[in-house]
């Protein structure tokens, strides 16, 4: 039987009861995700914890800016695919006119989670009236691509490095289907349907970030961002932020993200059809392995 078929009653284990840390200094908003044990893989209980992190963020007017960044080795290793606090069935209350998915049958379980968690949270995340700054050293993969490009800034240290290796799993790519307006169409390509790492000196070359910088230097170039950010106007930043989007919606990225978002759909129901299984039989564990074969590690 399929996660989509028949739902599951697993024992949930979070390994921890605060997912995200919250600090305030300086007008900046520090919100870091907290798995360091499982890389920062995004569970729901730290996708909801992130949201109310950033509602948090956008309500206090004493914060100008908001940081986003991962405790330990890495930014994040993406959706929590395998870890004993993995929760796709678990019910979380603060949806957004979004009807509960746990007890909805086959494909529409997952779909209807995936519109709230995912490409939902991260649409609402991407309007933040304030501006965001991804952080980012380690790996940011497939899920953690979606924080990254929800933010209005990526600051990346020079030996982090981003991936979408989703098509291991017959998927054309993350929920948040930004690929090809972050990238050049042919490197898109590359980037999805190869599924390599592209390390960050090579994201810098193509503008999907704004600056790299070696790792011990990385949080003061943060700092020094959102210092500047932190005495510009309130208004104007905000007004600007909505032009840029503006822009980026009348080239289709809405319209383009939404019709990807069935497709990817399709790719699970079509994966649970062939497999049994929505994500085709792998799990954190295998794609971890498949991601350090095919970049040669040992």
């Amino acid at each position: 039987m399929s996660d989509l078929v028949e739902p599951k009653l697993v024992d949930i284990v979070y390994e921890t009861d605060e997912p995200v840390l919250y600090a305030v200094e300086d007008g900046i908003a520090w919100v870091t995700m907290n798995r360091p044990a499982f890389n920062n893989a995004q569970n729901s209980q730290m996708t909801y914890a992130l949201d109310a992190a950033f509602q948090r963020a956008v309500s206090d007017d004493a914060v100008r800016v908001i940081v986003l960044r991962g405790n330990g080795k890495h930014f994040s290793a993406g959706h929590d695919i395998g870890t004993p606090g993995r929760d796709l069935h678990k019910t979380f209350e603060r949806r957004h006119l979004l009807p509960d998915h746990t007890n909805k049958p086959a494909a529409e379980l997952l779909y209807t989670r995936e519109q709230e968690v995912y490409l939902g949270m991260c649409r609402r995340w991407r309007d933040i009236p304030k501006p965001t700054i991804a952080m980012v050293h380690g790996a940011c993969i497939a899920g953690g691509l979606m924080l990254a490009w929800i933010c209005d800034f990526i600051v990346a240290s020079d030996d982090a490095f981003f991936q979408d290796p989703v098509q291991m799993m017959g998927i054309p790519g993350v929920e948040y289907f930004a690929h090809a307006f972050e990238l050049p169409p042919r490197v898109a390509k590359d980037f999805l349907m190869l599924g390599e790492r592209m390390p960050a000196p090579r994201a810098h070359s193509f503008g999907m970030v704004n600056r790299c910088v070696p790792r011990d230097a990385l949080e003061a170039e943060v700092r020094g961002m959102a210092a500047n950010l932190c005495k510009k106007g309130r208004l104007g930043l905000w007004l600007t932020k909505q032009a840029i989007h503006q822009v980026e919606d009348l080239r289709g990225k809405r319209t383009a993200m939404d019709a990807v978002f069935h497709m990817h759909h399709f790719a699970h129901a079509q994966n649970d059809l062939a497999t049994g299984n929505s994500l085709g039989g792998l799990d954190g564990k295998s794609m971890a392995a498949a991601n350090k074969k095919q970049s040669g590690e040992a």
